[in-house]
Parts: C-alpha cells; sequence; structure tokens
C-alpha cells in the first residue's frame, strides 16, 4: 500500500525532537506500507540555516529514509487565512512530481490547518482518498479563528475518516458539525523499551543530581500555551516551605528569557534549572530521577510526555484540559483548572506529599501501545483490510 504524508510536525536535521510521536507512529507505519513523508519546513527557518536545510534531505533520509523536506513560503504574521493557499503552493511548486504522480492510494495530512487543508485539496485534484489527523491546538484553538474554521471543517467533510489524538479532539469536531462516523479518536502509545520504570538513584547520578532533593520535572516547549510560567509562579508559592525542592524544564521555546528573567526577581534562581530541549531517549533518565512531572498547558491533545512520563510509574500533576482527564487517573496524578497558579500550588504540594503506587502508574501506560496505534490507522488508511481493534474506548 502507498501512503503519502503531508505535515511540518516532524523531525528537522538540526531539530531531531521536533514532532516526535509523529516520528515513532511513522516509523512503524513505515514496516506496514510503502511510506512517503513530505515535511513543510518554514522559509524563515531555511533561510536562518540555509547550510541545513539544502543538506537536509540528504541527512533527513539517513534519520528517516522515507522522508523529504520542502520549504513553506508564506507571509509572516499576516493573512494568516491564506497559509493554506500557500502551504498548497509552495507543494505543488516544489514536490508536484511526488505529489500527482506518485500513485498514492492514500494521502494523509497531519495538522489541521494548513496542512490537512492543502493536502485534502491536492487529493481531489490527485482523485486519491485523503485523511486528516489533528492533534491538539490545530483544533482545539484554530476552531475558534473564523478564517481556519471552514477550511478546517470544510476539508474534513471532504475526507475517508479523522483521525484525533483524543476524545475530547473527537467531541469537538463532531460539535463543530462533523458526522461522529468519521471522526475516531486513536491514542498515542508509548515506547515501553524506552519509558519504563527504572533506579532513580543511577538516573540521578548520570544526571549529576543531590541524591536527597526533592525533584519536579516539567517537559515541553516553553511557551505560555504550555503554562510554563504558571508553573513558575505556583513553585514560588511552595519553596519556601519545601527548601529541598527543585524544579527543572526540558525544553525550550520563546518563554526561556521571561522564565529566567522571573527566577531571578523571585530569588529562586538557584533552585530552578533550564536544561533546554533533550534528544527524546535522554529524557527517560529525567523522569527516573524525578519525584512529580508537572504538566501545566492552557490546552492539549493528549500529550505524550504524559504517558511516557507514567510508563515510568512517575506521577503527574496536569491541567484538566483536552484529553489530558481521559488518560490521567486518579491512582496515577491529580488534574487541576488551567491558568490557576494557586489550585497548581496546592495540588504540587499535594502530590509531593502523597504516596504513589508507581507499579501501578507503569502497568496503566503500557496499556498505551504503538503496535495497537498503527494496527488501527492501518484499517482507516484501508477499511478492507484487517479490522480495528477498538482503541476509541477510554482506557
Amino acid at each position: 500500500m502507498k501512503v503519502l504524508v503531508i505535515t511540518n510536525l516532524f523531525g528537522f536535521p538540526w531539530d531531531p525532537t521536533r514532532g516526535v510521536f509523529n516520528q515513532q507512529q511513522f516509523d512503524r507505519l513505515a514496516r506496514r506500507v510503502d511510506l512517503k513523508v513530505l515535511v513543510a519546513v518554514p522559509w524563515t527557518e531555511a533561510i536562518r540555516r540555509p547550510a541545513a536545510y539544502w543538506s537536509a534531505r540528504r541527512e533527513g533520509r539517513k534519520r528517516w529514509p522515507y522522508v523529504d523536506y520542502f520549504i513553506f513560503w508564506y507571509v509572516p504574521r499576516r493573512a494568516q487565512a491564506l497559509h493554506s493557499v500557500f502551504f498548497f503552493l509552495s507543494l505543488v511548486l516544489q514536490r508536484s512530481v511526488t505529489v500527482f504522480f506518485g500513485r498514492w492510494e492514500v494521502i494523509v495530512g497531519s495538522w489541521g490547518f494548513p496542512d490537512a487543508v492543502a493536502a485534502v485539496v491536492a487529493a481531489r485534484i490527485a482523485a486519491t482518498p485523503v485523511l486528516m489527523k489533528v492533534h491538539g491546538t490545530d483544533v482545539n484553538e484554530y476552531l475558534d479563528v473564523p478564517g481556519k474554521r471552514w477550511q478546517i471543517l470544510a476539508a474534513a467533510r471532504r475526507c475517508r475518516a479523522v483521525m484525533t489524538a483524543s476524545g475530547a479532539l473527537r467531541d469537538r469536531l463532531v460539535d463543530a458539525g462533523i458526522a461522529l462516523e468519521q471522526v475516531h479518536a486513536v491514542y498515542n502509545g508509548v515506547d515501553t523499551a524506552l519509558f519504563h520504570p527504572a533506579s532513580r538513584a543511577a538516573a540521578r547520578a548520570r544526571l549529576g543530581l543531590e541524591p536527597t532533593q526533592t525533584l519536579l520535572l516539567c517537559v515541553g516547549n516553553l511557551k505560555l500555551s504550555k503554562g510554563c510560567l504558571d508553573l513558575l509562579e505556583a513553585f514560588d508559592a511552595i519553596a519556601a516551605a519545601s527548601p529541598g525542592l527543585r524544579l527543572v524544564y526540558v525544553g525550550d521555546g520563546e518563554s526561556r528569557s521571561a522564565l529566567l528573567d522571573r527566577t531571578q526577581e523571585s530569588g529562586c534562581a538557584d533552585r530552578v534549572q533550564l536544561v533546554g530541549r533533550l534528544e527524546h531517549r535522554l529524557i527517560a533518565d529525567w523522569f527516573a530521577a524525578a519525584d512529580l512531572l508537572c504538566m501545566p498547558s492552557h490546552n492539549e491533545g493528549v500529550p505524550n510526555v504524559v504517558l511516557e512520563a507514567m510508563a515510568c510509574g512517575l506521577p503527574v500533576v496536569a491541567t484538566r484540559v483536552g484529553g489530558v482527564p481521559e488518560v490521567l487517573p486518579d491512582f496515577a496524578g491529580m488534574l487541576v483548572p488551567p491558568r490557576d497558579s494557586t489550585a497548581l500550588a496546592a495540588a504540587l504540594q499535594q502530590a509531593l506529599a502523597q504516596r504513589w503506587d508507581r507499579d501501578r502508574i507503569a502497568a496503566h501506560a503500557r496499556r498505551f501501545s504503538w503496535e495497537a496505534n498503527v494496527h488501527t490507522v492501518m484499517h482507516l488508511l484501508n477499511p478492507a483490510g484487517e479490522a480495528a481493534i477498538g482503541l476509541e474506548a477510554r482506557p
């Protein structure tokens, strides 16, 4: 079976951690189908790293043999509703042979706007069945923007199926007018060979951490919508009463400078560490070393970092957004309202004082399997083929 995926959400040679959940899914899908993934690189990144971009096709194929890249040309901060037009033109002007003469049996647009919108147009021109895959912000935020909303919904109605990362995203699309039978919640999986319970002492030794400190961990992009500043405010509120408590951010982003400034202002700079973006495999040691993961996002699909932390037996305090309540039971963590640093601080204190059954948490996370995920995706790609295994029921 020949499948073409069009997306911006995949690793770049200079950012191998980008879209790591897509990487894990597509790697497994490539073992079962003849897969090609066209990855859109914003022209701002290509201009900033010209040598890296022009070598991207060679370097990228060493790591991901099924991947190719093209430059997404658009007008920054202007006419965002037209970005789907810019995306489509960028795609066909640079990769028209691949798109229109590849004899694809299915085309998949992964990310609702502009990627999937452009993919649907290309698929209709090529007279090829098309699927849409949405992840979180592309539904939670973009459906509130009129110029993007009508395009996403129009494209979704023309798809054979729409895959969502959670039941909450599925319900949001159904509420917006997409037929229930067309939308399928397919939960991401966990690589349990990488993420599993491990020795805390050994992990802390490898990371150079003190063996007796209490470690609060946050993993993800450092931007406002991820709640990283909310977490710092909550940490400030409880730090004085917990002198052994440390906060570590793993990730990078636009709010890094603001975080550094606020740690200096609050006087807790010596207790907050920003380690930057890490390769996916290196995050496992941080999960093993930590006492608690905090995911304070303002909106989400189902963040893989929550699944991976639980697979390591790590309890989680997260905001009650998107599909997080679907995967985080009471025995594995606590939920709080988004944008409420007071409630977050109280939950962090309670969770740090509570005893957790880490084996039970890890066993729960093992129910999320990449093999099961790909099995269901295969069914949606080819409904006449193997049967799906019912991943839409909440675990």
